[in-house]
């Protein structure tokens, strides 16, 4: 589980300071405030880990097929000052207490910084007082090894090739490293349209698809493997109001395609995903997703609340602890939607999730750098900071509303 997240000179945040992940993070605030960018430096480190073995790049800044395309170093420091270096640095626990090289530890921090001339200008592991770091200098990258320095030869941003002798150390530390960002899985906030009909190839994906394409396919692999996911979708498809049923249909005189029907109310026809409202297929790759991917997940959502209802958005809250609860995962999304974070403060009042398993934030920029607040929510689900015009400003139109009203019946009158 990650703990800690720490950006600098990136994109639009000068600093986001260290920010204390939760068991259940969110990230709200206006559009273009810089939320987004907090979960981007996790999926950017998430692709350069995933890059074939023979890609020998820094880090990953992305391209067209990437879950992030953020362009390079050019287009992502800070205001465009190439004299920045770019910061970044995570805490996690590990699953269990692991024997990494010459010490046990059941947690690990790691940064980083990059600069435009040279790349990688230094990355550090970190776990309490042993600190294991490679720098960059003039004579290329060493590491410090008591009284003396150690060539070291780079192997991406966060461990060093073929290691030997002393270097030794690095290896446990980059597949700890790896394995922390194998765990991640994302899902976007654009998300594919439904179709009239689905193929499956027999793959078994290991998501839905950062736009939800693969969300059929997860499916029937479960069902492949004998884990179902359908009665829990069903479940909370009913409990949303948004379907009675659904199934998955062979079609006729096809080995691979399927076409998705539902029934909207008990003893109605049986129509088409494309034939019901656009909201059941947007909100499907979120619940199809929390229970195909392993439990102790890491999950990231983009606006999981996009164009659903508002009932169903406050709805999403129990669904995001629940999945926390039984399935243990991770979550840190980002949001506009005030329903769903009330819900997530009224169940902390009923003590269906504790105070401590939570963290928000409100992201807003300021003459063009972002600016981050972290929420405070007391053991009863109160925010004592809550920020003015947090979503909107609902007092004020209301005020609006009644001096244009009294306004109007005095006009009458004359």
């Amino acid at each position: 589980m990650i703990t800690e997240l720490r950006a600098q000179n990136f994109k639009s945040w000068k600093d986001t300071s260290k920010l204390q992940i939760a068991p259940l993070t969110g990230f709200f605030g206006a559009n273009s405030s810089g939320k987004t960018s907090i979960l981007q430096t996790l999926l950017m480190l998430k692709q350069t880990v995933e890059r074939p073995p023979d890609w020998n790049g820094v880090i990953d800044f992305g391209d067209d097929n990437s879950r992030v395309n953020l362009g390079g170093f050019d287009e992502t420091v800070h205001q465009h000052n190439f004299d920045l270096n770019i910061g970044f640095a995570v805490s996690w626990k590990l699953p269990k207490r692991q024997n990494l090289g010459s010490f046990g530890t059941d947690s690990l921090s790691f940064s980083m910084s990059i600069v435009k001339k040279y790349g990688l200008d230094n990355f550090c592991y970190t776990n309490g007082e042993q600190e294991f770091k490679i720098e960059w200098e003039p004579s290329g990258y060493k590491y410090k090894l008591k009284s003396h320095w150690e060539s070291a030869d780079l192997f991406r941003c966060y461990s060093v090739a073929n290691p030997l002798g002393s270097l030794e150390s690095f290896k446990p530390l980059k597949d700890t490293f790896e394995n922390l960002f194998h765990r991640i899985r994302y899902l976007g906030s654009l998300r594919e349209f439904p179709y009239s009909r689905y193929a499956w190839q027999g793959t078994h994906p290991k998501d839905t698809g950062q736009r939800g394409e693969d969300m059929i396919s997860a499916i029937l692999s479960k069902r492949v493997k004998l884990q179902g996911i359908d009665k829990q979708i069903m479940e909370w498809l009913q409990r949303l109001d948004l379907i009675d049923f659904y199934r998955l249909n062979p079609i006729s005189g096809s080995e691979k395609d399927y076409e998705f029907l539902v029934r909207k109310y008990k003893g109605g026809p049986e129509v088409r995903l494309t034939d019901v409202g656009f909201g059941v297929s947007q909100v499907l790759p979120v619940l199809v997703l929390c229970y195909y991917i392993p439990e102790g997940s890491i999950l990231i959502l983009e606006q999981p609340e996009a164009h659903l209802h508002p009932k169903v958005q406050s709805e999403l809250a129990d669904l995001l602890i629940e999945v926390i609860k039984t399935r243990q995962l991770q979550i840190i999304l980002e949001s506009h939607s005030e329903h769903l974070l009330i819900r997530l403060m009224r169940r902390i009042a009923e003590e269906q999730i504790s105070a401590d398993d939570t963290a928000f934030y409100f992201c807003e920029m300021n003459e063009g750098i972002s600016e981050i607040e972290r929420l405070n929510v007391d053991g009863y689900g109160n925010i004592t900071n809550w920020p003015q015009n947090f979503f909107g400003d609902e007092m004020g139109d209301l005020a609006a509303k009644a001096k244009a009203e009294m306004k109007r019946k005095k006009a009458d009158k004359l």
